[in-house]
């Protein structure tokens, strides 16, 4: 049986998931862009340096490979990404927006219709709000044993040596601090003490 504060959570946030795709897909045929691509798009936006793969990119999205393949194929072939060459492994590819991707992203997400309606409400609420769907998002990715692709500095592997220097505990490598802002594939949840 379900909770009736489940549901209403769920008739909240399905409205709320329906609004942004309207208003996000207005500003896509604009842009002449399908979803997923927009999808492609914006998690590339956000992403570092170890989740900015084809196998990342299809990780985030749940979807198979060969779809997303095609996806950044297009998405490159309208100079909105371009694929670069890995300088420790060439079988790896990474991908980088192009301007004219970063244009799209900052034009589309998020949509002007979010942005209104937060900009009504106080910081503290809005805070709050942020906290609440951290919550849920992280329950439901563990409930269902899916990466978390968290921020970097909120992982359990970020090691701060200086307040200049960070490093990855997994990889060992030394991270950017522009980095550290963004979310990573390899992401984990601190283990609570």
């Amino acid at each position: 049986m379900v909770n009736m504060k489940t549901d209403q959570v769920y008739q909240y946030l399905e409205r709320i998931a329906n609004l942004l795709r309207t208003d996000t897909r207005r500003s896509m045929v604009e842009k002449g862009l399908q979803p997923v691509q927009l999808e492609a798009l914006h998690y590339l936006s956000h992403c570092n340096r170890y989740s900015n793969t084809p196998a990342a990119v299809a990780d985030f999205l749940g979807l198979t490979k060969g779809t997303v393949s095609q996806t950044l194929g297009l998405l490159e072939n309208v100079g909105m990404i371009e694929k670069l060459p890995d300088h420790k492994d060439r079988r790896v590819v990474h991908l980088k927006l192009t301007s004219r991707g970063d244009k799209v992203i900052a034009e589309t997400i998020p949509p002007k219709s979010l942005q209104m309606a937060l900009e009504k409400m106080p910081e503290a609420e809005q805070g709050s709000i942020v906290k609440a769907l951290d919550k849920i998002l992280r329950a439901m990715q563990e409930a269902n044993q899916l990466r978390t692709f968290g921020v970097c500095k909120s992982c359990r592997h970020h090691l701060i040596e200086t307040d200049d220097q960070h490093r990855c505990g997994l990889t060992g490598e030394l991270l950017q601090n522009e980095g550290i802002d963004k979310i990573c594939r390899e992401h984990e949840t601190p283990v609570s003490s």
